[in-house]
């Protein structure tokens, strides 16, 4: 297994493989053996049943009708048959299943039809008299092959479903707006430049962008370029040769290498050191690295992802980083927005979050008040998503009920729900201004309504059940705007 393969990849793969041999322990490979001489066929299907499940067809007209309606494993077939050529009959099961395996027998074998069957697709072909054990020997491998096939789609199908974008949850207009982008990078190789504060799921999103695109089955290999000291970090990317420095007591592949034909995420690409900037425009412009202390070059193809919590472009302004290598960078730029300015998601998150860890601590599920949900849901998360989901598992680890309280609550995300909520009032000697008191009450309802829902009037006039117009109006009134 690659150095590179990550946690959750093994994970995948673990799930296929036991999918695998739980089909291997309860069903025998399916074998369609064509042969229009019905004791060679015969005789076939007697030596191989025990370990296969054999369906016999005297013709290439029946094989089809057998085709159009079952999958078969393995395909045996003669290459001479009364009504078609084992060739065309290939091309057919190619066209019906692509991920059977045809193997041809013949009593006529030549250089041109070895050629011609392995061009169309051919697994392999056995020459008559049949030597049994070298036609056991082929099935194995032909059947090897499949399942190698299959767990391959499987797997594929796993990652796309764990890195969709419908896993990453965003149903505020600001995720969706980033999705429908998503949608797009996933078809090209270029470089992404993704923006956003720390805490916003940068690398989520750098994951989505691999595992639903062509690379899915490559490596994907993160680099936290501000968490490797600077006298690592150009050993770390690019490897070295052995003796290229003290310590250096054997050659090293650099991620680069290892991310070779797969994707590269560089997270926090602005702490990267102006010498090594250098360097890592000639990789992105030659798909070649050089390995410290080697004068040899390694060809690559390596998609690159980089993240920055910083605005590159003051960067370049203050000296700090190369322009040429922000323009490089800044291909395809992706802004991950940060979670105040997403509200309509912390709600989904909250509870994706509580499932997660109720079921890491295996504790009973919880339930957490409407007032706590509207506290988070006020407050800015300047940790974005990183820090409420912290929030959350604090909660689940400290909270002795089954219910989540606002009291729960750290202070600094509680405070703000009550200042929103909570209105005093006095009478004093002149008594109480209502109609004052009514507008600021008003104000804060609002307020809250336009903070669930975006900033976006018509969301927030549905919520508050009025029209458009009449909120619109009313913010006039309370000089709201």
């Amino acid at each position: 297994m690659d150095s590179s393969t990550t946690p959750e990849t093994l994970e995948i793969l673990q799930r296929v493989l036991n999918r695998a041999n739980s089909c291997a322990m309860n069903e025998k490979p399916s074998v369609l053996l064509i042969d229009d001489e019905e004791g060679s066929r015969h005789a076939l299907t007697m030596l191989l049943k025990g370990n296969y499940e054999v369906t016999g067809a005297a013709s290439g007209h029946e094989a089809r009708q057998r085709l159009a309606t079952e999958r078969f494993d393995i395909v045996v077939t003669d290459l001479r048959l009364p009504d078609c050529s084992g060739i065309d009959l290939l091309k057919q099961v190619k066209s019906y299943h692509p991920s059977t395996e045809v193997i041809l027998i013949t009593g006529h074998a030549s250089a041109e039809t070895a050629v011609s069957a392995m061009k169309e697709g051919a697994f392999d072909y056995v020459t008559k008299p049949l030597n049994m054990d070298e036609l056991r020997i082929i099935l194995a491998k032909a059947l090897e092959k499949r399942r190698l096939l299959t767990e391959n789609t499987y797997l594929k199908k796993q990652l796309r479903e764990k890195y969709g974008f419908a896993k990453i949850i965003g149903n505020s207009s600001a995720m969706q707006d980033l999705f429908r982008l998503m949608h797009r990078v996933i078809k090209t190789d270029s470089t992404v430049l993704l923006m956003g504060e720390s805490g916003t799921g940068k690398e989520i999103v750098a994951k989505s962008i691999h595992f639903n695109s062509n690379r899915l089955d490559k490596p994907f290999v993160a680099v936290h370029c501000g968490a490797i000291p600077e006298t690592l970090l150009e050993s770390e990317l690019f490897g070295h040769a052995k003796g290229a420095f003290t310590g250096a007591v054997k050659e090293k592949i650099g991620k680069f290498e290892s991310a070779n034909n797969g994707t590269i995420f560089l997270d926090e690409i602005g702490t990267m050191p102006l010498h090594l900037q250098i360097k890592l425009l000639r990789v992105l412009q030659e798909q070649e690295i050089e390995r410290v202390g080697s004068n040899t070059t390694v060809k690559l193809d390596v998609r690159v992802i980089a993240a920055t919590n910083v605005s590159l472009e003051d960067e370049v302004k203050n000296g700090r980083f190369r322009e040429d290598l922000f323009y490089r960078l800044n291909v395809i730029p992706l802004t991950v927005p940060p979670l105040r300015d997403r509200k309509d998601d912390i709600v989904p998150l909250v509870r994706f979050f509580l499932t997660k860890y109720c079921t890491a601590m295996k504790r009973q599920p919880m339930t957490i008040s409407r007032q706590t949900l509207e506290a988070m849901e006020l407050y800015d998360w300047p940790g974005n998503v990183r820090e409420l989901e912290n929030a959350v598992e604090r909660l689940v680890a400290l909270t002795e009920g089954d219910v989540i309280a606002i009291s729960d609550l750290p202070d600094n995300v509680g405070r703000q729900h009550g200042s929103m909520l909570s209105f005093s009032y006095e009478f004093n000697d002149d008594g109480l201004d209502l109609a004052a008191a009514v507008s600021e009450i008003e104000s804060r309802i609002i307020t809250r309504a336009l903070s669930r829902c975006d900033n976006v009037k018509a969301k927030a006039a549905s919520l508050l059940k009025m029209n458009r117009t009449t909120l619109v109006e009313k913010m006039k009134r309370l000089k709201m705007e």
